[in-house]
């Protein structure tokens, strides 16, 4: 009985110092995260600064992942049991590549499109927002539900008010806001696992 115990507690102790390992040196990869929240932060308030730039770039992006998801699809569709759904998977792949080459071939014809696009789920969504808002299941959150759907129906509104005009910037504000709130949350991390790493030592 002594030797299982002893061993059992070798063992929670070679665990213990293994995990404690693993932990230290993710702390010490801190400043990876600070690095990576700090470029993405400027990358956020220089697209703020460049909105049409950022714009442009945000509809290339868009252009490139459609071209990408479109070769997989047809690649994919050999792999499909049967011919119907090879025929169909391949049908869509092309319309999904088509789409993407389409973008990248005219992207200001396409950053008008994709603005457009972007107003109308906004629309859609707003309203399915005020909609859930007054299910019973959704009661608690009722308030948060409205004042979301309606944010989302203003913003549509605003960029179909001003639109084309309005395709110069909404898709660069909106890549400008993701990147500096992705930023800000990297930053913290980062700061968080440098508290914790300097508790430890």
């Amino acid at each position: 009985m002594t030797i299982k115990g002893a061993g059992s507690l070798d063992a929670r102790a070679y665990f213990k110092s293994h995990f404690q390992q693993v932990k230290e040196k993710q702390m010490k990869h801190w400043i990876f995260w600070l690095i990576a929240g700090v470029v993405s932060l400027l990358g956020g308030f220089t697209a703020l600064a460049n909105p049409l730039v950022a714009s442009l770039t945000a509809e290339l992006l868009a252009g490139w992942s459609f071209i990408l998801v479109g070769v997989i699809m047809l690649f994919s569709a050999f792999g499909d049991q049967g011919w119907g759904a090879r025929i169909s998977t391949m049908l869509l792949g092309l319309l999904v590549l088509f789409i993407g080459v389409n973008l990248i071939a005219h992207p200001l014809r396409g950053l008008i499109s994709i603005t457009y696009a972007v107003a109308v789920v906004m629309m859609i969504v707003g309203i399915v927002r005020l909609v859930l808002a007054f299910s019973d299941e959704l009661r608690p959150f009722r308030l948060i539900m409205v004042i979301s759907g309606a944010l989302s129906i203003i913003l549509a509104m605003m960029i179909f008010s001003n639109f084309p005009q309005s395709a110069a910037v909404v898709l660069g504000v909106y890549l400008a806001i993701e990147l500096i709130s992705n930023g800000v949350a990297l930053i913290a991390i980062a700061l968080a696992r440098k508290s914790e790493t300097s508790a430890e030592v």
